[in-house]
């Protein structure tokens, strides 16, 4: 046996053992290698639910409400449920008004239900008295909730001054960057914002025409922080300060962090949404996937025998490094990315019938075994490789129509597709090989002349 066999062995068994570690039941845990969080296969919205909540423009009615600042509230929303951790959502405008998010297995519902209902439009208005946290207050920049001289009904267990419409001097779409931050003094958590070059100088211009008075800050419309000018503050940097807990503060950081929304939203509805599946619906397409998958094993032993055995054990080793690599990146299992993953396994099986049926027509001319594993692999190598590259040009096609027109699912597909391809050029190419290789070291070209053993 060759020594770059005999590497290529110990290389695909560290390989095996590893992905066969990953893919323990149990969460392995990998924080030796500086990974620290769960590792395991995340699902999606039709095989675990999760829910859906309903979000619409909150403006006066007969107000325009633009398909751009839609658009960009549908992007900024998404923005916040990926900083949630949800893995694989679905955020779509539904008509001319109104954003529906899903969120496939949240953990914790009360936080995204916060984080989306506090929509984030974030205002610094003028005053001449300081304003307690929580009072909800009317401003004249797009308010949805009451117009100049009618009076708003007041929520329960929350101020309200309804007496005075608040002049708006900046607002969140001037943000550029927030952080949260401790008090050096009080340690209490503090939210750090940077404004950006249109804000800054309009918030420098306020400060220093304003000395003494109060800006106040809203989110939305409701007062969390009302600061005293005490004098000009240039380079639209500050600092909000309130009675946040560490929580809190993180969640308003996430709010503004991934920007402004162009318009409030209001949440409309919310509901929990139980698997669309069905618990037994997947337990029926994980039995019809096993034994397609057996049938096919059962199929390359019978009439490839020994090179037929040596695919099923590469094709095995080929499943644990895919779901290895679903669960360290991680993906989103769908049911389309298990059709996905279950079209790859097919490919990766025509690989090897690809390379097995060039071995047999080289062994039928009369060359040595040797030479006929060589270039049956060589000659197959090419049409493996040009058709791996069609399915990955698919693959780019799909991932850009999903992500353009918000169909998850339809990513997920192509996320698998191109792993699971992308895996089946080493196992047929390298691992395939390097195992009939070493079968062949071993007995010599004496197997030649066993033709029922070649599947000849």
């Amino acid at each position: 046996m060759q020594r770059r066999d005999v590497q290529l062995l110990i290389l695909i068994a560290l390989v095996t053992i590893f992905a066969v570690y990953i893919c323990w039941p149990t969460d392995p845990g990998l924080r030796f290698l500086g990974i620290d969080r769960a590792i395991k296969i995340y699902q999606g919205l039709d095989l675990q639910g999760g829910m859906q909540v309903l979000l619409e423009a909150a403006v006066p009615e007969g107000q325009e409400v633009s398909s751009d600042d839609m658009d960009a509230a549908r992007a900024i929303v998404e923005s916040r449920v990926n900083g949630l951790g949800v893995t694989e959502p679905s955020v779509q405008r539904v008509g001319a008004r109104r954003i529906q998010v899903e969120l496939p297995g949240i953990e914790d519902a009360q936080q995204a239900i916060e984080t989306l209902r506090e929509t984030g439009l974030m205002e610094w208005v003028e005053s001449d008295v300081m304003l307690l946290p929580g009072t909800v207050v009317q401003t004249d920049y797009m308010s949805a909730e009451a117009t100049p001289g009618e009076e708003t009904p007041e929520p329960t267990e929350v101020p309200t001054d309804t007496a005075k419409i608040y002049h708006t001097v900046l607002t969140g779409r001037n943000l550029k960057s927030t952080s949260m931050e401790f008090n050096q003094q009080t340690n209490m958590p503090v939210i750090a914002f940077q404004l950006d070059d249109e804000g800054g100088r309009i918030f420098a211009e306020h400060t220093a025409n304003n000395i003494g008075k109060f800006l106040v800050i809203l989110l939305d419309k409701q007062v969390i922080s009302s600061p005293r000018i005490n004098s000009a503050i240039p380079g639209g940097a500050g600092v909000i300060e309130g009675q946040f807990t560490i929580d809190e503060a993180k969640a308003l950081v996430l709010q503004l962090k991934y920007g402004s929304l162009p318009i409030p939203l209001r949440e409309v509805e919310t509901r929990a949404v139980g698997p669309t599946l069905g618990q037994d619906s997947i337990q029926k397409s994980v039995r019809a996937g096993a034994i397609g998958l057996s049938i096919v094993l059962l199929f390359m032993l019978i009439y490839y025998r020994l090179p037929g055995l040596l695919a099923d054990l590469a094709l095995v080793i080929y499943a644990f490094i895919t779901l290895a690599i679903y669960k360290l990146l991680p993906v989103t299992l769908t049911l389309p990315g298990i059709a996905g993953f279950l079209l790859s396994v097919g490919m990766a099986v025509d690989a090897n019938i690809l390379i097995f049926e060039r071995m047999r027509e080289e062994l039928r001319h009369g060359r040595s075994l040797g030479r006929a594993i060589d270039v049956g692999f060589s000659r197959a190598w090419t049409s493996i490789l040009d058709s791996n590259i069609s399915t990955w040009i698919t693959c780019g096609i799909l991932w850009a129509f999903g992500n353009t027109f918000g169909a998850s699912m339809v990513k997920g597909f192509a996320v698998t597709l191109a792993i699971g391809v992308l895996v089946s050029m080493f196992t047929a190419v390298t691992v395939t090989r390097t195992f009939i290789r070493s079968a062949f070291a071993i007995s010599g070209e004496k197997l030649r002349d066993v033709k029922w053993l070649l599947g000849v």
